[in-house]
């Protein structure tokens, strides 16, 4: 992923920017499927969990989608060339100093916590950072604040940290490590 290229017996082929992967992991039935090595999961920007939509939204679903495939209406909303650009825009989105020590201070507690047995990595951080810019970007902003951080260090950092053999007994989960590490970090001030 991090290559941007595949290789198929021994020939490596370049994929066209812009390049994305989205999986989706069912904790059900994994008769087959193995669990992804940090390493690989360490290159996902964001994880999150849909759960279950509300019985409304169910029916909605059947209503929409019972007899017809529902990507057949699907039509692109944007071209590699605007979404190129959109990710060079994205780039450009400040990030105060003190914005960045406060997300390096989230991972580094990340690091420190006694359930901690691997805390968040340096690509963790260039994640949560792009993701933060993002966020900023989609609700109007030309910055990135510190709300920004805190509410996609779950998602950035969790699927990234593992617990201790004691926290796990103990029926912590890595988001709740995160989360302990973003309350343990005093948020710059002024810059909220």
């Amino acid at each position: 992923m991090e290559e941007h290229r595949v290789s198929v017996d021994g020939t490596s082929h370049p994929l066209p920017r812009p390049f994305l992967v989205i999986a989706t992991q069912n904790p059900i039935e994994m008769e087959g499927t193995y669990p992804l090595p940090e390493a690989q999961r360490d290159r996902f920007l964001l994880r999150i969990s849909m759960g279950y939509p509300q019985a409304e939204a169910e029916v909605a679903m059947l209503d929409r989608h019972g007899d017809a495939d529902p990507l057949d209406p699907l039509r692109p909303v944007a071209d590699a060339a605007t979404v190129m650009r959109t990710i060079e825009s994205v780039r450009r989105v400040f990030v105060h100093p003190a914005v960045k020590e406060y997300l390096v201070a989230i991972l580094h507690q990340t690091r420190t916590l006694p359930q901690t047995r691997l805390g968040a990595s340096p690509r963790a951080g260039l994640q949560l950072l792009r993701a933060a810019r993002a966020r900023a970007a989609m609700d109007g902003r030309t910055y990135v604040v510190p709300d920004d951080v805190a509410e996609l260090a779950g998602p950035a950092l969790a699927h990234r940290v593992l617990l201790s053999s004691q926290a796990q007994l103990a029926g912590q989960s890595a988001l709740d490590l995160v989360q302990a590490a973003v309350r343990a970090v005093p948020v710059p001030a002024g810059r909220r």
